[in-house]
């Protein structure tokens, strides 16, 4: 049987988000911050599988998927994605919830925990880049583990300018099957993000391509920040992941009292390359939240 569905819209800044409120049951909700910047939620949906014991919430950024596609690129900025975020929670009316943020999402979710949000009950952040300088630093590192051919084809593509042509592609395919999904084949469900993302938003964010920090996240930093998160918290990645298991550990090192788990056989992906297990810790640490009789809280 599958969970009832209910979709809505907000009013944000800059046009309206789309979102999605997906299953129910005795749990607080759960709302999910999908990646990119600008790959919509899709690949996210495997969290369905939780929507037996509370609402799950997702939700489109502004400029991706089913939301508004405005033109002004002054919106594509880390705060106003976390205003979105907000404004989200206020027209859910949600009195307690739980937040999921994964990959980029975990800087929104991150940065919105920073504000210390009325209601927020538990954090997991998924494959976490909360330091682009470490992050920027790993990927160096990674790609240098990569086949000489493919290094090869990298370095020469950028070299000269030619990154779309098929050698380059089809060395950034190597990267991409190393260390974001590990899968021999990709599940349909990044095919469905992939045709409702927003190139322009990446670029202004982050860059050309995966390995060209030429955004305005180059400079977000929030490692020395995480103490300041006060409520349970859960860091997960893959032990071939972009986000490394090395970073995660120094990010819940700098969080006293969190938790972090390391999927032994996923990259970037883990709740689509390791469904069962990852869909296990999730599910023991939001329990572990709930608090008594909250399904009497109003929140389903």
């Amino acid at each position: 049987m599958q969970p009832a569905r209910i979709e809505g819209r907000v009013d944000v800044e800059g046009g309206s988000t789309w979102y999605e409120k997906v299953g129910g049951g005795p749990g607080l909700p759960l709302i999910v911050v999908h990646g990119g910047p600008g790959f919509p939620h899709d690949y996210m949906t495997s969290l369905d599988e939780l929507a037996d014991e509370r609402v799950v919430v997702y939700y489109d950024q502004l400029g991706c998927g089913r939301s508004d596609r405005p033109h002004d690129e002054g919106l594509w900025r880390v705060e106003r994605f976390v205003d979105e975020l907000e404004r989200l929670r206020v027209a859910l009316g949600y009195r307690q919830f739980h937040l999921l943020g994964h990959s980029w999402g975990s800087q929104v979710a991150a940065d919105f925990a920073l504000t210390k949000p009325s209601g927020l009950t538990s954090l997991v952040l998924a494959s976490p880049p909360l330091s682009i300088g470490r992050w920027l630093e790993d990927a160096r590192r990674l790609r240098a583990a990569l086949p000489e051919e493919v290094r090869r084809a990298l370095d020469d593509g950028e070299a000269d300018g030619s990154v779309d042509s098929g050698a380059y592609q089809g060395a950034v395919r190597a990267y991409m099957s190393a260390y974001v999904c590990r899968m021999e084949k990709w599940p349909p469900l990044i095919g469905q993000s992939a045709r409702g993302r927003s190139d322009r938003i990446y670029e202004v964010m982050w860059g050309p391509n995966e390995f060209t920090m030429t955004g305005n996240l180059a400079d977000y930093e929030r490692t020395d920040r995480l103490r300041e998160i006060s409520v349970p918290t859960l860091f997960t990645c893959g032990r071939y992941d972009e986000a490394t298991p090395e970073a995660v550990e120094v990010y819940s090192a700098a969080l006293p009292g969190s938790e972090a788990v390391v999927f032994e056989e996923s990259a970037h992906m883990s709740h689509l390359e390791e469904p069962r297990e990852f869909l296990a810790a999730v599910r023991r640490f939001l329990a572990r939240h709930d608090p008594a009789g909250a399904a009497e809280d109003g929140n389903s």
